[in-house]
């Protein structure tokens, strides 16, 4: 039986719409983490579907898309960490990895006992099958190029490189239902709504 108790966790995640992604550069188009964790959850979505439906895997879709919705929760502790200082060096990346489980953990404890072991699952990254977190990293890195190649098409060139290099990352995953994704989808991004809609 679940009991009534208070938890401060869904107010306290509300708090990722203040936080804005890529802190270091100039930004055309503001993003906040809450709407790029819905962007990952889409995204992650239909890469499980392709890949079960396409590929032959045999992936909870659910699940996945659930473990992306709350991938980036931690980051109402640890704010947004720009990738550059992320994976800047070995010590660093070992260091915010740390901090990233530790916020994970201090997240799960907010919530009411009887809902932790099901929250574990989705919440702590360690916790997530390798597989799925694969399925959600692929859609995390689609959403960085997306975002990438939308500011250099507003004419900002401070995402130029940026767009290179993630499309570099992108092209070393492999894994088919990512360029079904980028072959199906990503075209139409470039559109204005007008386009679309002919």
């Amino acid at each position: 039986m679940l009991h009534n108790v208070k938890s401060h966790f869904y107010a306290y995640i509300s708090k990722l719409r203040w936080l804005q992604r890529w802190g270091m550069k100039r930004n055309v188009i503001n993003e906040n983490v809450m709407e790029h964790s819905w962007e990952v959850a889409t995204i992650a979505h239909v890469l499980a579907l392709v890949k079960n439906r396409k590929f032959g895997g045999s992936v909870d879709v659910n699940a996945v898309v659930v473990a992306a919705l709350y991938h980036d929760c931690s980051e109402v502790i640890t704010g947004d960490m720009p990738s550059p200082i992320k994976y800047h060096s070995p010590e660093i990346t070992r260091a915010y990895k740390a901090i990233e489980h530790q916020a994970d953990h201090e997240l799960l404890s907010l919530l009411p006992a009887e809902l932790q072991d099901d929250f574990r699952r989705v919440l702590v990254e360690a916790e997530i099958p390798p597989e799925y977190h694969r399925i959600i990293k692929a859609a995390d890195t689609i959403c960085a190029y997306l975002k990438c190649k939308a500011e250099v098409q507003a004419g900002n060139p401070e995402f130029r490189q940026a767009e290179q290099d993630v499309r570099g990352r992108l092209d070393k995953i492999d894994a088919p239902e990512v360029k079904y994704f980028l072959d199906t989808f990503a075209p139409s991004y470039g559109l204005t709504l007008d386009e679309l809609l002919k």
